[in-house]
């Protein structure tokens, strides 16, 4: 019976698996996204490239946190889902209120949007699993 509750406290287990394979999905597309683009065309936005690189990481960690399942991992899951939405939050506002200084898209700019708004929603489903399994 102890090994049930044990189960039920770990973030790799279940749902947190698909939840650890999205972040790794984002981490590898906006790794990819931002290292061709500051690569290719760092002058044209920089601070756009920029950020989509601050997301990459976030991710990465994020994923490596959930993954872990410990006291530290959780600790490290928590920070990133909390620093990544208010990126998305704060970025999303930013990007709509002053669209000059994004002249091409991040991760995180229109809320998500060019990703399905998936970068708004992720960190609301990380943080409510790590509240369900703590």
């Amino acid at each position: 019976m102890a090994e049930v509750g044990a189960a039920r406290m770990r973030t790799n287990a279940g749902p947190g698996r698909l939840l650890i394979a999205v972040y790794l999905l984002f981490a590898i597309a906006a790794t990819s996204r931002a290292g061709l683009q500051i690569a290719t065309r760092f002058d044209e936005a920089p601070l756009a490239y920029l950020l989509s690189a601050l997301a990459a990481v976030v991710y990465i960690v994020a994923a490596a946190g959930l993954a872990r399942a410990g006291h530290a991992g959780r600790r490290v899951a928590l920070a990133c889902c909390a620093v990544e939405l208010v990126g998305v939050l704060g970025v999303g506002a930013f990007s709509l209120a002053r669209p000059d200084l994004f002249p091409d898209e991040t991760v995180w700019s229109g809320f998500g949007s060019g990703y399905g708004y998936i970068p708004l929603v992720l960190p609301v489903l990380g943080l409510a699993w790590l509240w369900k399994t703590r």
